[in-house]
C-alpha cells in the first residue's frame, strides 16, 4: 500500500509539487476559517458527531459491515444538504463576514476578563438587584457574538459599575434598557442588543422574557450571560443550557473567576484539539487493523 502511494508522486515535477502544496495550503485555510466561525457554538458539537458518521462509514468499510455501510452510503450521499440545512445560519452569517471582510471569521482577541472587570460587574449587578432593575449581561467567550450586536448601540467602553446600572435604568428615554449588554476583550462593545429566544417548553412558565433570552444564548454559543430580574431582583446566570439561580453578589463573583480567571488562558483551539485528538486516536485505530 505505502508503495503505491509512493508511485503517485514518481512523476512529480517541481511545478506539480508547488501546486499541491498551494492546494493543501487552501484547503488547511478553509478548514481553519469554518472552525473558527463556528468555535463556541453547538454548531462544533454537531460537526462532530458528523464526522463521527464519517468514521464509522470508514469502518464499515474496513470491517467488511455491509448493512452498516450501506445505511451510512446513503447518509453520507445527502451529505451536501445536510451540512447546509444544519449550518444555514453559520454558512449565512460567514458569508456575510467574508463580503465585508473577506474572511469567513471575525478576528478577535482573545483578552478574557479579569478581575477588576468581573469586580464591576459584580457590583452592578447587586445594585440592580437591590434596586430590582431588570438586567441581561452577555459575556462573549468563544462563539463571535456580531450577529446579535446589529440592531444594538455600539458602546465600546470601558466596564464600570456606573455605565452597566445607567444602560438598565427603565426609562423611556433611554433606549438600552430593555435589550442586552454584549461584553467583549473586557470592555463594554454593545447595549440594547436583542437575543434569541429559547423555545425550550421545560423552562420555568414564571421565568419571564430576560430569562429566556439568556438561556437562548446559551443554547446556541458559549456565552456567559448574567441576568437581574426585574420582578424579584434575584440574580443568575445562564450557560451551557443550565440557568444558575439565586446567586448572591459573592456567589456570582465566584462563578465568573472561575469561569474566567481560573481557566485563564484557555486555547483558541481547545474544542478543535480534542476533535483533531479523536481523529488521530481513529487513524491509529484504522492502521493496527490494517
Amino acid at each position: 500500500m505505502i508503495d503505491s502511494i509512493f508511485s503517485i508522486f514518481e512523476g512529480f515535477t517541481t511545478k506539480d509539487w508547488l501546486y499541491s502544496i498551494l492546494d493543501i495550503l487552501i484547503v488547511a485555510y478553509l478548514i481553519y476559517q469554518i472552525l473558527m466561525l463556528i468555535r463556541g457554538t453547538k454548531a462544533m458539537q454537531i460537526l462532530f458527531g458528523l464526522l463521527i458518521f464519517v468514521a464509522l462509514y470508514l469502518l464499515s468499510n474496513l470491517l467488511d459491515l455491509v448493512t452498516l455501510n450501506w445505511l451510512l452510503e446513503k447518509f453520507i450521499g445527502s451529505f451536501i444538504i445536510i451540512i447546509v440545512i444544519i449550518f444555514q445560519e453559520d454558512i449565512r452569517r460567514g458569508l456575510s463576514e467574508f463580503g465585508k471582510t473577506g474572511s469567513l471569521s471575525t478576528s478577535k482577541t482573545e483578552d478574557r476578563l479579569g478581575a477588576s472587570p468581573i469586580e464591576e460587574i459584580v457590583k452592578a449587578a447587586s445594585l440592580l438587584s437591590e434596586r430590582r432593575i431588570g438586567a441581561l449581561i452577555a459575556i462573549e467567550m468563544d462563539a463571535v457574538l456580531d450577529q446579535y450586536m446589529v440592531e444594538g448601540i455600539k458602546i465600546d467602553a470601558t466596564i464600570t459599575k456606573e455605565l452597566l446600572v445607567s444602560l438598565f435604568i427603565p426609562y423611556k428615554a433611554n433606549p438600552t434598557h430593555d435589550g442586552a449588554v454584549i461584553i467583549r476583550n473586557q470592555r463594554i462593545n454593545s447595549a440594547g442588543c436583542f437575543l434569541p429566544l429559547s423555545a425550550n417548553d421545560r423552562i420555568d412558565k414564571a421565568l419571564g422574557t430576560r430569562h429566556r433570552a439568556a438561556i437562548g444564548l446559551s443554547e446556541s454559543t458559549d456565552a456567559v450571560i448574567v441576568v437581574v430580574s426585574e420582578e424579584t431582583g434575584i440574580i443568575s446566570v445562564a450557560h451551557n443550557e443550565q440557568l444558575t439561580r439565586k446567586l448572591t453578589p459573592e456567589a456570582l463573583r465566584d462563578y465568573l473567576h472561575k469561569m474566567f480567571v481560573q481557566n485563564h488562558p484557555k486555547s483558541d483551539m481547545t474544542v478543535n484539539s480534542a476533535i483533531l485528538r479523536k481523529l488521530k486516536a481513529l487513524r491509529d485505530f484504522i492502521k493496527k487493523k490494517m
